[in-house]
Order: C-alpha cells, then structure tokens, then sequence
C-alpha cells in the first residue's frame, strides 16, 4: 500500500487533512484537561506524596492517565473505566444468550451493547472514584475531607471519564485511527520525555552506569524491531473459488489467501490485563498506612514487579488474546460463513463446519505464538526495571501500545490517501471521456455538413 501511495497527495486531500486537525485538537483538549485538577485537593501534600511513591506505580499510572492521576487531574481515572465495561460486555456477550443474540442483529444489537457499555462505564468509574476519595482522605491528601468532598470527586472523575469516552468515539468516528487507543498513546508519550530527563540524570549523577543506561537504550530499540515483526507476521490460507456461470456469461474462478495475524488481537490483550491490574494497586498506593491488611497485603503481591504480579499479568494477557481474536476480532464461524456466501473455499475442507473447525484449529496454533509474543513483551522489561533498578517506568505495554497504535494509524492514513488517488483518477477517466465525446460529436457535425 505504501509504494502504491504519494504522501505529497496529502495536501491535496482535504477531507484526510479535516479528519487528522480534527483528531489532533481533540487531542489537544484531553491534554489540557489532565492539567485541571479535582476540588478540594491538597496540591503541597500531592506532589511530596508522588515524589515518593512515583517510582511504584507512579509511572505505571501515568502510562494510562497521561499525568493526571499523579496531578490528580479531572482524567485521573483515564479511560480505563470504559476498557473494564468493555470486557465485562463482550464476556457477557459471549455466554449469555441474550446478549449473543444482540450481537448477531446488527447496527441495532451493536448500539444496544454500546449503550450497555456507556452504562457500565458510569457504575464502575462511580465506585473507582468513590474508592480513590477514600484513599486520598486516607492518606491525608484532602483539604477538607468529608461527604462533600467526596461527593465533588465521584462527580468530577466520572464527568471526565465520560468525557474521555465521548472524545474516543469522535476520533474514531470523524477523525484518524481508534480514538481510545490514540488517547492512551498521547499519555505514554507526553510523558516520555521527562521519563527519560529523569533516566539521563541518573546517567549523570552515577546511580546508573553508563553500561546499564547504553543496555537499556539497546533493549528498548530491540523490542520495538521485535513488535514491528510480529505485528507484520501473517499466516496466509489459500482460498479457492470455482468457475460460475450467471446466465449467459461464464466468470472464471480463482485463487487468493486468507491473512491471519499473528496477534489479531492487536493492543487489547495488554490494555485489558493492565488496566484490571491497576485498580488495587492505585487504591493501595494512596490509602498509604491507613489502608489496611488487605490493601497492603495486596500491594505487598501485586506491586509492580512481583512475582504474583507478573504471573498474573502474563496469564490475563494469554487469555485475553484467545478470548478477544475468538469473539471479536476474528471468529471462525463468521469467516466462513462469509466464504461459503462467496462461493469460496478452503481445499479440502468442505464449506461450513468443515471450514469453521480448520480455521478454529488454525487461529489457535498461530495465537499460541501471538499470546506468547505479547507475553514476553509485557513481562520481560517489567523483570528488568524490578532488578536493574531502573528509576523511570520501562514497561513493554507502553512500547506495544506505541508501536501499534503508529501503524494503525499510519496504515489507515495510507488508506485514506490511497482512496483519494484512486477517486482522483476515476475523474481524470471521465473528463477525459467526456472530451472524446465531445470531440466525437463536433467531427459528426462537422461530416454531416
């Protein structure tokens, strides 16, 4: 697609252009909002707490919330909320009856499950936020606690979390690329490069060698040339489709293939298994000493970099990927489906179930390398920030997340350049049809004279 488009189109494409300032100033307004903060919060006591707990899980939240939990910002919650209402719908999709039906009905099914999800999104930013009010007067972090505090903090996070939501579904709706995850990437990156101010210090100041710090730079560059492999890494099934006959005319067959990513599931997986991870641990976190046993024992082994934590980080994100390519992003049953209404088919497997069970059989081999690969991605540097030391959050989720999200943009900017050359010629073609016409008609004229 890249050799077949000319960037210098872009300027030329004015609906692209609208669609990427669109994206960019809804973008704009989610950075500014990370920078007002909740009522009523200490902002003294707030910045000497996270100059403390930052480096637990201060750069595992900022990863999400782009900064504004560690300012206490009115996106603190981030989109999380939604993600969680997400997945709780499509399990529920997926094993109850009711809801399954919904899927298969359509536009109309689609937006009920969507209504659903905003619903959900509401009930449970409600008690995250409650619970991080708790924990801010836990820790001392409020001006005047009480109900009314409280209250103006429930109503303020849940209010910026669905507004986040509403940003995400107009970028993806009339802006360029998915809206949730581009809000998510914003965060990662504008958070970046103090990230790596604080790294280059430590350089500087000796608490890391120079070995470790060209390591670490090594690393990083390794990973993402690892995640761009993957993430192009197809699994090609040859697809055949016969000789028809449509009346009087005879079209022949042909052959093409099937692409199965290795990771159909795109970013998702680590999204999910993050984003349930961060609840307990931020609530732990704030509540500081007055959180109790449970909350500290949870802390004590699900903290970033425990042995706990990254088994269940790992597992979620296996299992994630299975669920989410197996219900959504690739179901056998609907691909052939959609090749036996094609008149296509897999040689020598029969249409229908025959199909359905070769490409279940399929898709499932090819994920135990993808939920694999996503797995290694996500853990591994969680290891290595744990024993290196590392002061700044290094965490493969950001660089999947990053390196992900820049494709599916680029790659759909790509298409939407392609589809303007491809319009510009259709319209050069009948101008140009119209001239011979015109031509044609004048030396007719010009005959019958």
């Amino acid at each position: 697609m890249a050799a077949n488009t000319s960037w210098a189109a872009l300027g030329k494409a004015t609906d692209l252009r609208n669609r990427i300032f669109f994206a960019l100033g809804l973008l704009i307004v989610y950075r500014l909002g990370t920078f007002i903060p909740v009522p009523g919060i200490d902002g003294i006591a707030l910045r000497e707490f996270m100059e403390q707990a930052g480096q637990g899980i201060g750069g595992m939240v900022s990863m999400f919330t782009g900064g504004a939990l560690g300012r206490m910002g009115i996106f603190a919650l981030g989109i999380m909320p939604y993600i969680s209402a997400a997945i709780i719908v499509q399990l529920m999709a997926a094993m109850v009856p009711s809801m399954e039906a919904l899927k298969k009905e359509g536009e109309q099914g689609r937006k009920k499950l969507n209504q659903y999800t905003r619903y959900g999104t509401v009930a449970l930013a409600t008690v995250q936020a409650y619970g991080l009010a708790i924990s801010l007067e836990a820790g001392d972090l409020a001006t005047d606690p009480g109900l009314f505090f409280r209250l103006s903090v429930v109503i303020t996070l849940v209010g910026g979390t669905m507004f986040l939501m509403w940003l995400g579904e107009q970028i993806t709706s009339r802006g360029v690329g998915n809206g949730i995850s581009l809000i998510i990437f914003v965060g990662i990156i504008a958070e970046l490069p103090a990230a790596l101010a604080q790294f280059f210090a430590s350089g500087r100041s000796g608490a890391l060698s120079p070995a470790l710090i060209v390591g670490v730079i090594v690393m990083v560059v390794v990973a993402i040339t690892f995640v761009v492999f993957m993430e192009r890494s197809l699994r090609k099934i040859p697809i055949q489709y016969p000789r028809q006959h449509r009346g009087n005319k005879v079209y022949e067959g042909g052959s093409s293939h099937l692409p199965i990513k290795v990771n159909p599931a795109g970013v998702i997986p680590a999204i999910f298994a993050s984003s349930l991870l961060l609840l307990p641990i931020t609530v732990s976190t704030f509540s500081g000493e007055s959180s109790g046993p449970l909350m500290s024992t949870i802390l004590a082994y699900f903290g970033p970099g425990q042995p706990l934590y990254l088994f269940f980080f790992g597992a979620m994100i296996v299992f994630f990927t299975y669920f989410y390519t197996l219900n959504v992003s690739f179901k056998p049953e609907d691909v052939a489906d959609n090749l036996k209404k094609q008149n296509g088919f897999i040689s020598p497997h029969r249409p229908g179930k025959p199909t359905s069970d070769y490409l279940e059989k399929v898709v499932n081999r090819v994920l135990v390398l993808g939920s694999g690969y996503m797995a290694l991605v996500c853990v591994l540097p969680e290891i290595a920030r744990a024993e290196l030391g590392i002061p700044f959050f290094f965490g493969g989720t950001s660089i999947l997340i990053v390196v992900s999200v820049t494709m599916d943009t680029i790659q759909q900017i790509q298409s939407h350049l392609l589809a303007h050359q491809y319009e510009g010629l259709i319209e050069k073609s009948q101008l140009r049809g119209n001239r011979g016409d015109k031509k044609r008609k004048r030396k007719r004229t010009t005959l019958r004279r």
